[in-house]
């Protein structure tokens, strides 16, 4: 049997690695379903939504010169026409942050204008965030730092030749 794009298939989980699972299509062939292919939402583990022996309907989305035939489930899903599917359900990260209305409005534009978040932080009225200018002496400051690290370090490691000569 041919293996078109396009084409929609039931086929048997065979196996689940962390990256996705393997799915054995009629006719003996596999092809691979990725991690982000398997549902709409935020899969951290591939086990949480598919076991061995499942039998999942696939869409086939490629299938590479060399044999290899990727999968997806989730396009393998008919939805009316419009329809969005539902918004991801990823954990937040540790630096996500709610959007700020300062944020927006910026303040510090050309002048310092009046209006942000960043006249409050002068006056002491914004607890102890940094105003744009400090941010931006203090990366200077690290990033001098560390490109002087790096001249030391890699002077030392040519031996002297390069550096200054007498």
């Amino acid at each position: 049997m041919s293996i078109e794009v396009g084409a929609k298939l039931e086929g048997k989980v065979t196996g689940i690695t962390h990256f996705g699972a393997f799915v054995e299509l009629p006719g003996g062939v596999t092809g691979l379903v990725h991690i982000s292919e398997i549902a709409d939402n935020y899969v951290k583990d591939v086990k949480d939504h598919l076991k061995i022996d499942d039998v999942v309907t696939v869409k086939v989305i490629n299938v590479d010169k060399d044999g290899k035939i990727g999968l997806s489930i989730r396009k393998a899903v008919d939805r009316p026409e419009g329809e969005r599917p539902p918004r991801n359900d990823r954990p937040p990260r540790s630096n996500d942050r709610p959007f700020r209305r300062e944020d927006r409005e910026g303040g510090g534009g050309q002048g310092g204008g009046g209006r942000g978040g960043f006249d409050r932080d002068r006056r002491g009225g914004g607890g102890n965030r940094l105003t744009f200018e400090d941010k931006m002496s203090r990366f200077l400051k690290d990033s001098e730092e560390r490109i002087s690290s790096l001249k030391k370090n890699t002077e030392s490691k040519r031996g002297g030749r390069g550096a200054r000569r007498v």
